[in-house]
C-alpha cells in the first residue's frame, strides 16, 4: 500500500512514529465496530485529507490480517469504501468544496452530505444510519479539542457515538511531514498561503507567509507548509474585537460621560512563596503596571498567591472572568513549587499534556539537561495553549486564552519580554493598543481636611480621570495626582484646583 511504503521508507523516525501511533487507532476502531458502524468525517481541509489517507492505510493493513489475497490488497490501493460525511456550507470555499468532491470520486468515498449545521445534521443522520464511531482529524490546539482523548464519547446534549481522534497529538509540522512524505493531493488553497481554512468571512492567506514584492501589484505568498511556527497557523482566521460590555470600567467612574473613552483591563498574579514570607521584594508587577499604563490598559488588581495549584487556580478562575487579561510570575519550572501552569489548567478545567512544540524549544536551550524532571516543563495546558515565539526570546511565551505567564524573574528580562511582546502584537492580538494614559503630580502642604471635598467634587465632575492621593511619609506633604488619557481634561482640573486654592500651594512633581 502507497501511503504505508512512503512512510516506512522516509528517514522520518518522528512522522514514523506518529503513524504507527495513529494507525494503530484506526486498527483498533475497527475491531471495536463492524465496518458499517464507522464514519469519517471529511472537511477537505489539511487534517481530515491525512487523516483520509491514514484510513486507507489503516483500513489496508486491517483487511491484510484477515485476507491476505493480492488482489484485495491491489483494489484497496484506489478504493476507500468508508462512509464519509460532508457539510456543506454556502460559506465555503469553493477549492475546498471542488476539492472534497474530487477526492470522494477518486477513493470512491460514500459521500453523505449534509447542509445542516453539525449538531442537527448529525442526529438526523444517525437517526437514519447504525453509526456508532466517526473519525476526525482533531488536534491538540483545535478549539474543540480541549479534554479529548483519541477514544471520546460525544459531549452532553449531542448524539450518541464515539469520537475516535487518531492525530489528536499531531503537529502542524507533523501534518506537512505526512502530506509531502505521500506525495498525495491537498485543496489548492494551502499552496496560496492559507494555513487554517474556515469560511469565507473568516479566512484569509497568513500574513506571515506574504512574500514582498514592490514590483507586483498582488500579494503573493508562499505555501502552507513553509510556516516555520505551527502555533501561528491560525493566524489567518479573522478575529473580532469584542466591543466592550456597559459597566466595565472606564478610566475611572463608571459613567456615561460623552468624555469617556471605554479602556481594557488587566489583572496581574504573581506565585511566589518567598514573596509572602518577605525574602525576597516583588518589583515585577509595578513594572508592569506603568507598562500596561503605557498602551492604555488599566491594571484592575494585583494579587500574590501561595505555591498551591489550588491557589493558583481560585485567582486565576477569578481574574480570567473579571478583566479582558491576566499576566502571570512565578513558579514556571520544573522544581516542586513550579505549580503555576497546573493552577492555570484547572483554572480552565483542562488537563496539562506534552508540547512537542515547547518540548523542542526547551531541548535546545537545556540539551542534555532536559531529562528527568525537566521534562515536565512541556507539559501544558491542554488545548488552550498558544506559544508567543520571538527571535529575541529563547523560549516562546505561554498564552492561555486570556491568560500569559511571563517567564521573568527580574526588571531586565521583564523589559525584554514586554518589547518582543509588542512587536508580536499584530491585528489587535495578542494585545490591543490604546491611547496611552497621561498624568500629572502636585505637591501641597494642604490638610487632607481642607482638600477633601474639593477633591470629591472634582471626582465627580471629571468622571473620566483617576484623581488619587497619597504621602511618602507621615508627616511629609501631599500628593494628588491626576491620571487620564485626555491632557486638555487633567490641565483643566488642575487650573480649578489652582483657582479653588492657589497656585502657589502647589508643585508639581516629576515622574521618569
Amino acid at each position: 500500500m502507497e501511503i504505508d511504503r512512503a512512510v516506512k521508507e522516509s528517514n522520518n523516525t518522528r512522522l514514523q512514529t506518529k503513524y504507527n501511533n495513529a494507525v494503530y487507532v484506526i486498527q483498533r476502531a475497527f475491531a471495536l465496530y463492524s465496518f458499517e458502524e464507522v464514519a469519517f468525517s471529511f472537511n477537505g481541509g489539511k487534517d481530515s485529507t491525512v487523516l483520509l489517507h491514514l484510513l486507507r492505510a489503516g483500513y489496508f493493513l486491517h483487511n491484510e490480517k484477515a485476507n491476505s489475497s493480492s488482489k484485495n490488497q491491489i483494489n484497496f490501493k484506489l478504493n476507500c469504501p468508508i462512509r464519509t460525511i460532508y457539510f456543506e456550507s454556502p460559506s465555503a470555499f469553493p477549492e475546498i468544496n471542488t476539492f472534497t468532491y474530487e477526492t470522494a470520486s477518486t477513493y470512491d468515498l460514500e459521500m453523505e452530505i449534509i447542509r445542516l449545521d453539525f449538531k442537527s445534521g448529525l442526529e438526523a443522520l444517525l437517526r437514519e444510519k447504525p453509526i456508532k464511531a466517526i473519525f476526525l482529524g482533531t488536534r491538540i490546539g483545535d478549539p474543540n479539542a480541549v479534554g479529548q482523548e483519541q477514544f471520546s464519547p460525544s459531549s452532553t446534549g449531542w448524539p450518541p457515538f464515539m469520537r475516535v481522534n487518531p492525530i489528536l497529538d499531531w503537529s502542524y509540522r507533523d501534518v506537512w511531514a505526512f502530506l509531502l512524505t505521500c506525495k498525495v493531493k491537498y485543496c489548492s488553497l494551502y499552496d496560496e498561503g492559507y494555513t487554517s481554512i474556515g469560511s469565507i468571512h473568516d479566512t484569509v492567506p497568513n500574513a506571515l507567509l506574504c512574500i514582498n514584492d514592490l514590483s507586483k501589484s498582488k500579494e503573493n505568498f508562499k505555501p502552507a507548509y513553509l510556516l516555520q511556527d505551527g502555533r501561528l497557523e491560525r493566524a489567518g482566521r479573522a478575529k473580532k474585537i469584542s466591543p466592550i460590555p456597559e459597566g466595565v470600567l472606564r478610566n475611572g467612574l463608571n459613567s456615561a460621560d460623552p468624555h469617556l473613552s471605554s479602556t481594557l483591563t488587566a489583572s496581574i498574579i504573581t506565585v511566589g512563596d518567598e514573596i509572602l514570607f518577605g525574602t525576597v521584594e516583588d518589583k515585577l508587577g509595578p513594572t508592569l503596571c506603568r507598562k500596561l499604563h503605557s498602551i492604555g490598559w488599566v491594571v484592575t488588581r494585583i494579587s500574590l498567591v501561595r505555591n498551591d495549584i489550588d491557589s493558583v487556580a481560585e485567582e486565576v478562575a477569578q481574574q480570567k472572568s473579571n478583566t479582558d487579561m491576566v499576566f502571570m510570575f512565578g513558579g514556571v519550572g520544573p522544581l516542586h513549587s513550579d505549580v503555576t501552569l497546573a493552577g492555570v489548567a484547572k483554572a480552565f478545567g483542562v488537563r496539562l499534556a506534552p508540547d512537542e512544540e515547547f518540548e523542542e524549544h526547551l531541548n535546545h536551550l537545556l540539551g542534555d539537561e532536559f531529562t528527568g524532571d525537566r521534562n515536565e516543563m512541556a507539559m501544558l495546558p491542554e488545548g488552550i495553549t498558544e506559544l508567543l515565539h520571538h527571535e529575541m526570546l529563547p523560549v516562546p511565551l505561554i498564552k492561555c486564552q486570556n491568560v500569559i505567564s511571563l517567564s521573568a524573574t527580574n526588571v531586565t528580562e521583564l523589559d525584554k519580554q514586554w518589547d518582543c511582546l509588542l512587536e508580536l502584537t499584530t491585528a489587535n492580538e495578542p494585545l490591543v493598543l490604546l491611547a496611552p494614559f497621561v498624568s500629572k503630580h502636585l505637591r501641597t502642604t494642604l490638610s487632607d481636611v481642607k482638600s477633601a471635598q474639593t477633591l470629591s467634587k472634582f471626582r465627580l465632575e471629571f468622571p473620566d480621570l483617576f484623581i488619587g492621593c497619597y504621602r511618602e511619609s507621615r508627616t511629609g506633604p501631599l500628593i494628588i495626582s491626576f491620571v487620564g488619557k485626555d491632557a486638555t481634561r487633567i490641565d483643566m482640573v488642575v487650573q480649578r484646583l489652582y483657582r479653588e486654592f492657589h497656585s502657589s500651594a502647589f508643585s508639581e512633581v516629576k515622574r521618569g
